[in-house]
């Protein structure tokens, strides 16, 4: 009788002390953030599976909501640590790319790495989810807006928590260049309001080499930290209208750490050495109204609709090239300033 009563303690002793040992795995996966990270080539195994997410394509924030944002489908990458995880034990990343689109040596590089190194990533393809609205780089700009990138956004964080693995608290935006802006304008607390998934939020933003071309006259963000990273030759980067974004943040809530590499150029840990690429939106300057609109700081026209954003990008981006470059040396240093973020908003050890 007595051994009868003693069998259901027993079971949940067995039970607590394997989930003890599977979280010390997934502690011990992580070798320290700032640490030199794997290399890509060595990488151990990880779990790499193919994902789809529900998400909405509002051309403006002004159509989020409405009819105007139909239904889309966006496929992602999601890579995962190796081995068995604790019910909400795993922290995560979701990666928006740039304008060239998903990059085997940047978002997917990173996923790998951070996943062997004990944080889930969920790299989001939001040019491949639209088709229809082109496959040319100025179609893919001209006609997937930055808007819909950050409904992604949102939707992936939805689709991570419903994972039993997956902490919803512990989630970090990152983007790179045009889904960099997507990742700041997603801390704004209008922005989430609108569009984050109900009691969701980022616990953390990540710009790399975002161009500050908007700026929000409601300041208020959601009291996540956020982390600008940017070279200081990147000729997309207004760095006086980007410190006055940042202390715009600061004054809304939210700790912003700015850091700029000395001589480097944009797409750092991309695939190309240094060459001229694109066109250069840093003349652009754009205000969101606390309805949600629009309208150039400069001339006051209001982006209404598809004609008119097409106007008002004609009239502020420029034919000239901008330079971008890999440079080995820059992301390294990166790793570290990402790491000791990720480390200090996840709560892992930085050594």
């Amino acid at each position: 009788m007595a051994s009868s009563r003693l069998r259901p303690l027993r079971v949940l002793l067995f039970v607590a002390a394997l989930l003890a040992i599977v979280a010390a795995r997934s502690a011990d996966a992580n070798p320290g953030l700032t640490a030199e990270w794997p290399d890509p080539a060595t990488l151990p195994q990880v779990v790499q599976e193919n994902v789809t997410i529900a998400s909405t394509s509002p051309y403006l924030f002004t159509d989020v909501g409405t009819e105007r944002a139909s239904a889309t489908t966006v496929n992602a990458t999601l890579f995962l640590p190796p081995g068995p995880h604790a019910p909400h034990s795993l922290p995560a990343v979701v990666m928006l790319h740039g304008s060239g689109g998903v990059l085997a040596s940047r978002e997917l590089t990173y996923g790998k790495q951070l996943a062997a190194m004990g944080i889930a990533v969920l790299v989001v393809d939001s040019f491949g989810g639209r088709p229809e609205r082109g496959n040319s780089y100025i179609e893919r700009l001209l006609n997937i807006t930055e808007t819909m990138l950050v409904a992604d956004g949102y939707a992936a964080l939805g689709n991570l928590a419903t994972r039993p693995e997956i902490d919803p608290k512990r989630v970090v935006l990152v983007g790179f260049s045009y889904g960099a802006m997507a990742a700041m304008y997603a801390l704004m607390t209008d922005v989430a309001d609108r569009m984050a998934p109900p009691g969701l939020r980022y616990a953390g933003h990540v710009s790399f080499y975002g161009p500050c071309v908007a700026r929000f006259e409601d300041h208020r963000t959601t009291g996540a930290p956020l982390l600008m990273l940017y070279g200081g030759d990147d000729q997309v980067i207004d760095h006086e209208r980007c410190s006055a974004f940042a202390d715009d943040l600061r004054a809304g809530g939210s700790k912003v750490d700015v850091v700029v590499y000395p001589g480097a150029v944009g797409q750092w840990d991309g695939p190309f050495g240094r060459r001229l690429f694109g066109r250069n939106v840093s003349p652009c300057d754009f205000e969101v109204a606390r309805d949600g609109t629009v309208h150039d700081r400069g001339n006051g026209v209001v982006m209404k609709n598809q004609a008119t954003r097409q106007v008002l990008l004609s009239l502020c981006v420029t034919d000239k090239p901008y330079p971008i470059g890999r440079d080995d040396a820059v992301r390294r240093q990166s790793d570290r300033d990402f790491g000791r973020f990720l480390a200090r908003v996840f709560q892992l050890p930085t050594e």
